[in-house]
């Protein structure tokens, strides 16, 4: 979870048509652990790979079994260079906007664990700060 502190928003991707799972849909942006890779290490890696972000990865937040039985884990982080801006990989994401959590939780086609997981910052259940 990628946050600029300015102004409280959040980076959210759409991901291409051309990806394998979930194609088109909105998410936060990461991807899968390597054979031999961390979490913050994989983090790290995908938002270098997919949007030319290099982070400082912060902690894990939350976590959450899919209804495909996939693990998935949240975690926060910080651009390097605070000015920086996303330049999507078009095989892997389409669209990338910095948007509040309402915003997010507007928009059609949002992945349903990360409505979950907003809904869980909304009442303070998790805590980004």
């Amino acid at each position: 979870m990628i946050t600029r502190p300015h102004d409280a928003k959040l980076l959210i991707i759409r991901r291409s048509e051309r990806v394998r799972l979930a194609p088109g849909a909105y998410c936060f942006p990461g991807g899968g652990v390597e054979d031999g890779e961390s979490e913050p290490v994989a983090l790290r890696r995908e938002l270098i790979e997919e949007l030319e972000l290099d982070v400082i990865v912060g902690r894990r937040v939350w976590e959450c079994v899919t209804p495909t039985n996939v693990d998935l884990a949240w975690w926060t982080a910080n651009l390097r260079d605070a000015g920086a801006e996303p330049r999507p990989a078009p095989d892997e994401v389409s669209e990338c906007h910095w948007l509040t959590i309402d915003e997010i939780l507007a928009l059609p086609g949002l992945i349903a664990n990360n409505v979950d997981f907003l809904i869980a910052v909304q009442s303070g259940r998790v805590r980004l700060r």
